[in-house]
């Protein structure tokens, strides 16, 4: 039997409970992996609260988790891609929060030995959300890109990227933050009033884009006066202003090659997936109300 998360009714963290289920077996195409981290984000918590329901309905009872690391502990019929033993990460479809879950074999890649299983399970998700964005901002070396949200788990890993694509990273943040996105490349500025004169002054070129990941009035409306080119400014969050201003939405686009290239970059000492702090399994409603706080740096991870 596999513990396993689910939930048979919208709510708090409360309506999360751990059950025993069979793990099944893997079918063509399809691992059965073991599975030893697996990240908590924010759309667990709209998910689970009922707030994605008109677009992404549950199915009670309802499993929950998309991103996930462990170990191929069977293979089904034709893999080759991996073998029982192999260490790996990737993504899969609301299904990560268990002992074991089910993955197709092009949404993984091979685990490297030196990268910790709590950043193995938390790079996925955020991970390619970052990467998705920059690239569609057009991001690229000499560029100057205004990052909101950027000690969190997508804005952590985007300052990171656009580093070390040779661009310059403002990171928007508490004061507490600050050091912490030094530590990452960016040169930090606080929010609240007059954030678009400060950055102004820190970036007296001029911004080229901006991703934002929190999508408050101020730091769109900072966003659209500091970048020139309206195309060049991006939200992986939701605000119906974001469209009234002609923000871009952003979205993943995920892929085994895109994965790849966040854990080369991970393996070359360019990237670090920051972890706010580890629960066990049992502890999932726990880590559930740390993310609805708001105040997570990095990412919180569910460790089996």
């Amino acid at each position: 039997m596999s513990k396993t998360v689910v939930f048979s009714e919208y709510g708090t963290p409360d309506v999360l409970k751990i059950i025993d289920v069979e793990p099944g077996e893997p079918g063509p195409g399809q691992v059965l992996v073991r599975v030893k981290a697996a990240a908590v984000q924010p759309f667990d918590n709209l998910f689970r609260s009922g707030q994605t329901a008109q677009w992404v309905p549950a199915h009670f009872p309802q499993t929950l988790g998309n991103e996930v690391a462990g170990i191929v502990e069977a293979t089904g019929p034709g893999v080759t891609e991996f073998a029982v033993g192999d260490e790996v990460l990737g993504w899969v479809t609301l299904a990560a929060f268990a002992e074991h879950a089910i993955v197709g074999v092009d949404q993984l890649v091979a685990k490297p030995a030196g990268m910790p299983w709590a950043e193995a399970g938390a790079l996925s998700a955020s991970g390619q959300t970052a990467h998705t964005s920059l690239r569609e901002l057009g991001v690229s070396e000499g560029d100057t890109v205004l990052i909101h949200a950027a000690a969190g788990g997508v804005g952590s890993i985007a300052v990171q990227l656009a580093v070390a694509w040779g661009a310059t990273a403002i990171g928007t943040a508490s004061g507490r933050n600050h050091e912490f996105l030094r530590s990452l490349g960016a040169i930090p500025v606080v929010y609240g009033d007059g954030l678009a004169d400060r950055v102004r002054a820190l970036a007296p070129g001029g911004v080229d884009a901006a991703l934002d990941g929190i999508a408050t009035e101020d730091s769109l409306r900072s966003s659209v006066a500091l970048v020139k080119d309206p195309a060049r400014v991006g939200t992986v969050a939701f605000n119906p202003l974001a469209e009234e201003l002609g923000v871009r939405r952003l979205s993943t686009e995920r892929s085994t090659e895109r994965l790849t290239e966040l854990v080369d970059l991970h393996t070359a000492g360019k990237l670090r997936v920051a972890i706010h702090r580890t629960y066990p399994l049992n502890e999932v409603a726990e880590a559930h109300r740390e993310v609805e706080t708001g105040h997570v740096r990095g990412k919180v991870v569910l460790t089996m």
